[in-house]
């Protein structure tokens, strides 16, 4: 298995270089289509300080500045995406994480930077987006330019979307010199262990040698990443955890707090 095609969101108030950089590597080590991938909105209102609403001319303004940027990450885009990376670019004035889940459709992978909540018409929304594209995305660390993932973090559970997760991220694993598998539980037994050694056994028969860790106490993300670091993981694939409630996004307390690390790359699938 292999990422085929790749599709990377370059925020338009973000520094697009770092994550066109990683995106272009990951799509020469895999041998994939890069697509390049750039949205705002129009918010639909405006209000003065008088409270009045004004549409029309100052929305054209708007989207004219939104045009505007979007053409500048094109121009960023396609001069540091290698030419030997197969690549092609695609822009509209919508919401990026529309645009974005659509577009998803038609790739392996989707590469993000982080953050969550903020602007939703000028950022994508990545809890949204990890649980609605049906694809896995792989949510960057602030600023980092490569992803090495000789060590990766498999943060598991006996749950639908760990057992996901650890499915979309073969081609990170087959390829990585470490691969540890861990879970957090306060009081491990039989059914931990053995739900532990079947992952392993999943991943031998993929060719892939990996080790197994039970974290004792109680599960926080902190715990997780700490162990990360501590194994110097620079990479953490997880499922994403959580729900729709009137039409908003409720996760459970590790997602939550993976999704706004911002010092380690995840790799999160739904």
């Amino acid at each position: 298995m292999s990422y085929r095609s790749i599709i990377v969101n370059l925020a338009v108030d973000a520094d697009p270089a770092p994550i066109v950089k990683l995106a272009a590597g990951l799509a020469e080590r895999f041998d994939a289509h890069l697509i390049g991938l750039a949205a705002a909105d129009v918010p639909p209102l405006v209000r003065t300080g008088e409270g009045l609403v004004y549409e029309g001319e100052v929305m054209q303004i708007q989207r004219t500045e939104i045009e505007k940027r979007l053409a500048e990450l094109r121009g960023e885009f396609e001069r540091l995406v290698p030419s030997a990376v197969s690549s092609e670019w695609m822009q509209q004035v919508c919401s990026p994480t529309r645009l974005l889940s659509i577009a998803a459709r038609a790739v392996d992978l989707i590469v993000t930077g982080g953050g969550e909540g903020g602007n939703v018409f000028r950022a994508v929304d990545v809890g949204s987006l990890a649980l609605g594209s049906g694809r896995p995305v792989f949510v960057a660390a602030d600023n980092v330019e490569h992803v090495l993932a000789k060590t990766v973090l498999v943060a598991w559970r006996d749950a639908r979307e760990a057992r996901r997760a650890i499915a979309d991220a073969l081609p990170f694993l087959s390829k990585a010199n470490e691969v540890v598998v861990a879970t957090i539980e306060g009081d491990a037994d039989d059914s931990v262990r053995n739900s532990l050694a079947d992952v392993a056994v999943y991943l031998e028969h993929h060719g892939i040698m990996a080790r197994t860790e039970i974290l004792t106490g109680e599960a926080k993300a902190e715990r997780l990443v700490a162990f990360a670091r501590s194994i110097r993981a620079d990479l953490i694939v997880s499922g994403t955890y959580g729900h729709s409630r009137l039409q908003e996004w409720a996760f459970g307390g590790i997602t939550r707090t993976l999704l706004r690390e911002s010092g380690i790359n995840r790799l999160m699938s739904y």
